[in-house]
């Protein structure tokens, strides 16, 4: 590869996607694979060996307390290199909280592949384009400030997974209510907690319930619901 082309360690915990996603960039002109890991601890190795112009990251990968220090390490280490998360969370005061540390761009899993190769590619030179896709809400203007993020905020189908929670009923029994994985639902009600900054299941329904958000005990028809995820 020549000199002008983007350097790119991918570090993903999901081997399928990391090996697919490295096959289709190493193939894109002016960006080259420099390596690849599904462990944190194997990054830093990897990084110092191979002297990226780029990680690519899943922050899923990293505990939730180290995310932004992660990010910092890679940002501001020996060697130094830029930082584009892609990743399923969709947080965004913790999308806020890392853009603020330095890292070049945002990406949700759900963009399509020329999105991903468009950011990757935008990282060639000493100018860099930052790029921030979130699917469910907009990236509002006070992400770093206190407080929490206001309710209106919850999507759809978050909705109706905290209706089904308030109910009491398990992960799995909302899975199966609303027709989805049951990973899908932790994830939802990660950010449900996020975004309420809710410390357990109880705080977020009474947040919710306060907001008239809910109405816990009502689940009718919210199984009917078919809310894009």
């Amino acid at each position: 590869m020549s000199h002008a082309s983007v350097r790119v360690v991918v570090a993903d915990e999901q081997r399928l996607l990391r090996e697919s996603l490295c096959a289709l960039l190493d193939t894109e002109p002016g960006i080259e694979i420099a390596g690849q890991t599904g462990h944190l601890a194997d990054l830093f190795t990897l990084v110092a060996r191979t002297r990226p112009d780029l990680v690519v990251i899943d922050v899923q990968m990293v505990p939730a307390d180290a995310r932004e220090a992660t990010a910092a390490r890679l940002l501001h280490g020996v060697p130094c290199c830029r930082v584009l998360v892609l990743s399923l969370l969709e947080q965004p005061r913790l999308v806020q909280s890392l853009l603020d540390v330095g890292v070049h761009g945002y990406l949700h899993k759900s963009v399509g592949y020329g999105t991903v190769a468009d950011a990757v590619r935008a990282q060639h030179g000493t100018r860099s384009h930052q790029t921030v896709t979130l699917p469910l809400h907009r990236l509002p203007p006070r992400l770093a400030g206190s407080g929490p993020v206001s309710g209106s905020e919850l999507s759809a189908r978050e909705l109706e997974v905290l209706t089904h929670a308030a109910a009491a009923l398990s992960n799995r029994q909302i899975a199966a209510r609303l027709g989805i994985a049951e990973g899908t639902v932790k994830r939802h009600l990660s950010n449900i907690f996020e975004k309420l900054d809710a410390v357990s299941r109880l705080d977020a329904v009474n947040k919710a319930s306060s907001m008239r958000l809910i109405h816990p005990g009502d689940t009718r028809g919210t199984h009917r619901l078919r809310v894009a995820t």
